[in-house]
């Protein structure tokens, strides 16, 4: 924070803070709708991290 003295932090901060409320406002409506169990939000995630890795992989050709 020293290197770059001509940043307001505290704006910085509050629109962090602002941007972290949004969020958990938007995840908190899309859960009360949500008919998804943990174990089918949990296969899901599980899914869509095979899908980018294999992706990843693809690219990268080690």
């Amino acid at each position: 924070m020293n290197t770059f003295p001509e940043i307001n932090w505290s704006e910085v901060a509050r629109q962090a803070f602002s941007q972290k409320l949004e969020d958990l406002e938007f995840l908190q409506k899309f859960k009360e709708k949500s008919k998804l169990t943990e174990a089918d939000a949990m296969r899901l995630g599980a899914e869509v991290s095979k899908a980018v890795s294999e992706k990843l992989r693809k690219k990268v050709k080690y």
